[in-house]
């Protein structure tokens, strides 16, 4: 079941003003929309008995941040502020402005026929009109004989004005804007079509308008990835925007409502680049990493390819992930070569490389040597080519960092997994985990006997146990069944935990 109520009529109804007006159908800006619906949907979710940490999360499916991160970009979406998310490259800004939009209430009454989605109530309510002016192109056609200077309100007949409910998308009431230096302003407030002028003969006339960005996000919600790539200019037209809600066109003689929620993202180094005006009317927000292990696992699961091909046994996705965490610790993220080497997208790159290297050598299990090759082709992969001697540095600096704490990953994640089964299915009977032990260490080295484990439910029951709970939390793909992927995780164990259970593996923290 969606966490989304369902707002307003369905798609395609129509009604006219008059109706609008007399069923007192809401006139709200876009930010007003929001915060009602952010409301909402809160209280939906609380009504299901989630607390407000599990509310606040279940808003961005996609997305998994600290609960701070969730707490401040809500409290900002409710206040009505636009936000700017800045970090690390690969912390997951995109994917959290994303979110926002296929949070955002899509559904809104328009003007039919109106490229800017103006709301009919702007064209017969004078206090809405005062408020959200209409375009000059809705102007115009209700204009008395098409007079611009002749428009008035209070004397359109709202039994004239054609309104629909429509669904929010790309290009109409949804717009992005991917920032590099040559996004020129005319980007975002549209270009003279031709075919229009060629039908109208004014150059100057709004008829003849394509609509940028900007304008196509009226109403809506605008998204402008790496805003600090930006030219000046650019950044300037955006934030009229921003200040006024409207946009002038270099070559019109009018202006457009362009009303929206504004989400922007920028990588660190990008900073110094938004000018001080556009920078004071974003509420920043910072995006990191997770410093919570648990998080950054299930950033894996969510974004990992599984093909099916290749059983990636639990331990080592949880190694690769400590290795990279390690990383995160240690190494500067704003140096603009490596800082993305330990980016949640280098984090599923791992897993997804350790199995593909697998395949290749056509193991239908990965192994440890697979991780440790693994990890060095995703990270390697994420280092930024400056030069060739740059590259071969820092390629150096990963493949020693990968060589210095593959093996502790690798021990400490044994460790926990180990610990995990001893204190819960086995209660910390020793004896029963010395014969698992013994079991495992048979099966093993016998692929036959462990063929015969999978027929005869009477042999080895400890390790029988020890595979059922392997199957269960791993539910591994097709090409391992379950006694084959336990004896691997065995062999994993064996050779990275002995089978103990320290102090500090029953905290599952990052390295």
């Amino acid at each position: 079941m969606s966490a989304t109520p369902r707002d307003g009529p369905v798609a395609g109804t129509r009604a006219s003003a008059a109706e609008l007006k007399a069923a007192k159908a809401p006139v709200e800006a876009p930010a007003e929309r929001f915060r009602r619906h952010v409301l909402k949907v809160l209280e939906t979710l609380r009504g299901r008995g989630l607390d407000r940490e599990q509310a606040f999360r279940a808003m961005f499916p996609r997305t998994i941040l600290p609960d701070s991160t969730y707490e401040d970009l809500i409290a900002a979406l409710v206040s009505g502020a636009h936000v700017l998310f800045f970090g690390p490259s690969g912390a997951g800004k995109t994917s959290l402005a994303k979110d926002l939009w296929e949070l955002f209430p899509k559904g809104v009454w328009v003007v039919d026929g109106c490229p800017v989605l103006d709301h009919p109530l702007s064209l017969v309510d004078p206090a809405v009109a005062a408020r959200f002016p209409a375009c000059p192109i809705c102007r115009r056609r209700f204009a008395p004989e098409g007079d611009l200077a002749k428009f008035d309100p209070t004397i359109v007949d709202p039994a004239r004005v054609p309104g629909e409910f429509v669904i929010l998308r790309e290009g109409f009431g949804f717009a992005r804007v991917q920032g590099s230096s040559e996004v020129f302003p005319d980007h975002l407030t549209g270009n003279i079509n031709l075919r229009k002028l060629e039908e109208v003969g004014d150059p100057m006339s709004p008829l003849v308008l394509e609509p940028g960005k900007l304008l196509q996000a009226n109403r809506g919600f605008l998204l402008v990835d790496e805003i600090g790539k930006l030219p000046l200019g650019t950044q300037n037209v955006l934030l009229q925007a921003l200040q006024e809600s409207t946009v002038t066109p270099s070559k019109s003689r009018e202006s457009f409502p362009a009303g929206f929620v504004a989400v922007a993202t920028s990588n660190l180094s990008d900073l110094d680049n938004i000018n001080d005006p556009l920078s004071d009317r974003l509420t920043s927000l910072h995006v990191g990493f997770n410093d919570r292990h648990g998080d950054n696992r299930r950033i894996v699961e969510l974004g990992r390819d599984r093909t099916g091909d290749v059983y990636l046994p639990e331990l080592l996705v949880d190694a690769g992930v400590r290795v990279v965490e390690a990383w995160r610790l240690r190494m500067s993220e704003e140096n603009p070569d490596v800082g993305e080497v330990g980016s949640n997208r280098t984090l599923i790159d791992v897993a997804d490389r350790t199995a593909s290297i697998a395949l290749l050598a056509g193991r239908a299990v990965a192994s440890s040597a697979d991780l440790r090759a693994g990890l060095v082709h995703a990270m390697r992969g994420r280092i930024r080519a400056r030069s060739g001697d740059s590259f071969r540095q820092n390629t150096k600096r990963v493949e020693e960092f990968v060589g210095e704490y593959v093996t502790p990953a690798l021990k400490r994640s044994a460790g926990v997994y180990w610990c995990r089964y001893y204190t819960g299915t086995l209660k910390e009977q020793a004896k029963d985990a010395e014969a698992l032990v013994g079991e495992g260490r048979r099966l093993k080295e016998d692929a036959a006997l462990a063929a015969s484990l999978a027929k005869d439910g009477s042999v080895f029951p400890r390790f029988r146990a020890f595979a059922s709970y392997v199957g269960e939390r791993e539910k591994p793909d097709p090409p391992a069944p379950p006694t084959e992927a336990a004896v691997q995780v065995f062999r994993l164990l064996e050779e990275f935990s002995l089978f103990s259970c320290k102090e500090e593996d029953r905290d599952d923290a990052p390295l």
